[in-house]
């Protein structure tokens, strides 16, 4: 039997023994009477900080602790209770777990992280020999808790200046309550359950920037992750060709058999812009789409209109965050306004662009990449509005030269194409997030941003994410399942 600290863990959490070393002692614990497994939170925190802050605190959204440092464990506990139900294990699962000062600034800020203390292979039970798998898995599997004597199965830290100072995202601290209503806040229970995911195994242990194996054995993880190009399985792959397909924009998809069963009751088809029409030419087709968090989602029967520009910059973009002129308003009433990012955010350029007219929006990104999402939140928006690439908004403008000044002859239509779903490959595979510049933490650990419904594993949160990690709603649990949980 084989055991390694988990290398990447090592690098995204840094040292924690002196942490550990402050106070460890096991202050929750699911009740096996109403759980398939027994999670129990271990504090590392110090007296008078973390889980032992006494910072006096109102009751909020079920959570019912009187410190700050109550609320929190009290948050812990729901998260672990929710895991708990869901999972099957004899051996009781430890989390090491404190909150730190982490990396923050006034508008940006590290949440907190979690992953696997040890991997072990070879173990007695394994259901694959020379194969990593994460502590708790192989202690399920085993039968026996297989960690080292005294060490946790997953360690976690989050950040405990998150909100609570000017310097460290001020205004947008945790929301401790245990009710999903966290507002502006960042919901507590839901980055718990996806960081505690990761702990469970939710992550490969194989280098995924070098495609380097740890001690030449592959993780679990790396049977499923496939090359859907090449039809080439991780573990079939030299470390270069795994580092290549990291990086392969929806290149790469997880072929557990029990994710691809789920995936048609959790995934909604996907969003489609159709440009059609007599001046479209060689523009003429479907394009991938980033999907909004504001206005209305992409439906059928589509919203359609010609595309018009928004034109009002000297350059002959269009970035629509001022109300528009005359001219621009006429070009997009009754249409479908084209307009680029920058400058000011989504929901000002949906908000202008509505205001003016417009059925609805398309923005062209303003820089080479892959298509993305767009954030935001105003009720009074009521237009549906899409992302696209750079390379496509250029390739719109093209065939939008020849226009009018209220009519370009070329038709878009936004809404769903029924015969794919949101987030999968043409097998009907979910995706997994490999942009094509490779992002440290996230990169092959996380499912696609292109999922719709949004998941909890995609590599940021989301404010439509419920406390919910099974089908029809969840595909966090079917992953965990096709590994052996």
């Amino acid at each position: 039997m084989k055991a390694v600290e988990s290398s990447r863990l090592q690098r995204v959490l840094g040292a924690l023994a002196g942490v550990a070393a402050a106070c460890a002692f096991t202050v929750g614990a699911a009740a096996p009477a109403r759980a398939a497994a027994t999670i129990v939170i271990v504090n590392l925190n110090a007296p008078g900080v973390g889980f032992n802050d006494p910072t006096p605190v109102a009751p909020v959204g079920g959570n019912t602790g009187t410190t700050l440092g109550e609320q929190r464990l009290n948050a812990f506990r729901r998260a672990a209770d929710i895991w708990g139900a869901t999972l099957t294990s004899s051996v009781p699962i430890r989390i090491g777990a404190s909150f730190v000062p982490l990396s923050c600034t006034a508008t940006s800020a590290v949440l907190g992280a979690a992953g696997a203390n040890e991997v072990w292979s070879d173990f007695p039970g394994a259901p694959r020999t020379s194969t990593w798998y994460p502590s708790a898995l192989a202690s399920k599997l085993a039968g026996q808790d297989v960690a080292t004597p005294g060490e946790p199965h997953i360690i976690a830290r989050f950040n405990a200046r998150l909100g609570l100072f000017p310097d460290c995202l001020p205004g947008s601290g945790f929301y401790l309550g245990l009710d999903d209503q966290f507002g502006s806040q960042i919901d507590l229970v839901t980055v718990l359950l996806h960081e505690f995911a990761h702990g469970l195994g939710f992550q490969t242990f194989t280098d995924d920037e070098t495609g380097a194996e740890i001690q030449g054995i592959p993780s679990i993880w790396d049977y499923y992750l496939l090359n859907n190009r090449t039809g080439k399985l991780w573990v079939e792959m030299t470390d270069a060709e795994r580092a290549e397909s990291a990086v392969s924009w929806r290149g790469l998809s997880w072929n557990g058999p029990i994710v691809t069963a789920a995936v048609p009751q959790v995934l909604d088809p996907v969003s489609n812009l159709a440009v059609s029409g007599a001046a479209a030419g060689t523009a003429g087709g479907n394009y991938t789409v980033g999907d909004a968090s504001f206005g209305p989602p992409l439906s059928n029967p589509p919203v359609a209109g010609q595309l018009m520009p928004v034109v009002d910059q000297p350059t002959g973009t269009g970035l629509a965050c001022d109300p528009l002129n005359a001219v621009n308003s006429l070009a997009v009433r009754g249409n479908i306004a084209l307009v680029d990012r920058g400058t000011c955010d989504f929901v000002t350029k949906a908000r202008n662009v509505q205001a003016a007219g417009a059925l609805g929006m398309v923005v062209a990104d303003n820089q080479p990449g892959d298509v993305g999402g767009m954030s935001g939140n105003d009720a009074s928006i009521t237009i549906p509005s899409v992302r696209i690439t750079q390379a496509d908004g250029i390739r719109l403008k093209a065939a939008l030269e020849r226009r009018s000044r209220t009519q370009s002859g070329v038709v878009a239509s936004l809404g769903l194409d029924t015969t794919r779903l949101a987030g999968t490959d043409s097998a009907g595979r979910i995706l997994m997030y490999t942009p094509t510049t490779y992002s440290p933490g996230s990169t092959v650990s996380h499912y696609t941003t292109e999922a719709k419904p949004n998941q909890l594993m995609e590599p940021a949160i989301n404010t439509d994410l419920t406390h919910e990690v099974t089908p029809p709603r969840d595909l966090t649990y079917p992953l965990l399942r096709d590994i052996g949980w």
